[in-house]
């Protein structure tokens, strides 16, 4: 592939968009770059309505063959739209170049990216489901050609049966890896859930800050870079509270406006880690203009996922990430549409106090502090609370006995009343 670029973003006057048109444009050279094309041109282009064949009018394709021929004969075109395959095949007869979409744009980017064997086999079954759909238009060169085994249709028709076919193999083969990938995480998930820890995901817009607010957290080293979708495979980390308190951190890649449905479809299994979370954590970029739509985008996702509503409402944490960024007046106007968001920076690592409080209400929504007297004796039983608790206070009197003030969810509390009911432990609820 080149390594220069043409990226162009069609404004439609039919389809408006709650964007401005050049941060569009912006965000489309973004993901150009981060798979190192050099953007040579961009350039925003009006037009009223979509042309069926090529997209954009003849007069202005014609100044783009000009261009092209002045800045580099061999450059990657980008329309940060969809094409349909016609389109698309049109486009590189007419301009002598390679020419891909959103969708293409972002797929290649999560090919660079990919380096677990999952993290592989998700991408490629996005690629070839991207791919189904424009397989007819790779053979039409031989649809007027007859004759040969006896068909109808000819060796054009009889070469996509057999590229449908080999695809179609390779879609299922993946899938087949894929449940295995699936089946390990629900085992490894199993393990988590059995020591009760809570695991709280990360998701948000891409380039929004989450694995520098990951590194922050879990003290880890991931790739953080100011740059669209850094991270693709999940990572999960250990963390623990200024209480105490033990959490699971999980990373996840980051959405972005019009996410192909390919790849959301074939990352299931990766976005699972979301879907099974206890909370989220939507982490934000304060500073960016289109906060909001944002937002939008994410939520979006999220709800394609299962996840939408009340359970949304219940489930996540608001993060306003680059806060050092905004100004006082910008903050007071997101306090009003977050009022519960935590404002910080990850980078600077400050002011993180108040997510570690919101993490903490959340977390402990459904526990109590309970004081218990146990004998020195009773070992097991003070082990288990120390285990499987948060103690805030311990102290022994002059019997032997020690005081402990716990933090104990309802399940655990539940559970240790039913394992010690033959010792007459007293305990007290605060």
């Amino acid at each position: 592939m080149s390594k220069t670029a043409i990226v162009i973003h069609p404004e439609v006057r039919i389809l408006p968009t709650s964007r401005n048109s050049d941060a569009l444009l912006n965000e489309a050279c973004g993901l150009a770059e981060a798979i190192e094309l050099e953007v040579i041109h961009r350039e925003v282009v009006k037009l009223f309505s979509p042309k069926a064949g090529t997209f954009l009018g003849a007069g202005f394709l014609e100044l783009l063959i000009q261009r092209i021929e002045l800045e580099d004969p061999h450059p990657v075109l980008i329309f940060d739209c969809s094409l349909s395959p016609i389109q698309q095949r049109n486009l590189e007869e007419m301009l002598g170049c390679k020419v891909i979409d959103r969708t293409a744009l972002i797929l290649e980017i999560f090919g660079a990216r990919a380096n677990t064997h999952a993290g592989r086999l998700q991408v490629e079954l996005a690629f070839l489901t991207f791919q189904r759909s424009r397989l007819v238009q790779s053979w039409t060169h031989l649809e007027r050609q007859r004759g040969g085994g006896g068909f109808l249709g000819g060796p054009g028709e009889s070469q996509i049966e057999l590229d449908r076919r080999m695809l179609l193999e390779r879609v299922v083969k993946i899938k087949e890896e894929l449940k295995e990938v699936q089946r390990t995480r629900q085992i490894q998930r199993k393990n988590r859930n059995r020591t009760e820890t809570p695991t709280i995901a990360l998701v948000g817009y891409t380039n929004a800050g989450k694995s520098s607010l990951f590194n922050t957290l879990t003290t880890s080293n991931v790739m953080a870079k100011d740059m669209l979708f850094a991270t693709l495979d999940p990572t999960l980390r250990m963390a623990e509270l200024p209480t105490g308190q033990k959490i699971i951190l999980a990373d996840t890649v980051g959405f972005i406006s019009e996410l192909p449905t390919e790849l959301v479809e074939a990352f299931k299994s990766t976005l699972e880690e979301v879907t099974q979370a206890d909370f989220l954590l939507h982490v934000h970029d304060a500073s960016s203009p289109f906060l909001e739509e944002e937002a939008e985008d994410v939520n979006k996702i999220l709800g394609d996922l299962g996840i939408d509503g009340d359970d949304l409402s219940e489930r996540v944490i608001h993060v306003l990430n680059k806060s050092d960024l905004i100004s006082t007046d910008k903050k007071q106007e997101l306090e009003h549409v977050f009022p519960n968001g935590a404002f910080l920076s990850a980078l600077y690592k400050s002011n993180f106090e108040s997510i570690f409080s919101l993490i903490e209400q959340k977390i402990n929504k459904d526990s109590a502090v309970y004081s218990f007297n146990i004998s020195s004796c009773f070992g097991d039983a003070r082990a288990y609370l120390h285990q499987n608790g948060i103690v805030l206070h311990s102290c022994f009197n002059e019997n032997g006995y020690e005081t402990l003030k716990v933090r104990l969810s309802n399940a655990n509390y539940q559970r240790f009343t039913a394992r010690w009911t033959e010792y007459d432990i007293p305990k007290q609820r605060k």
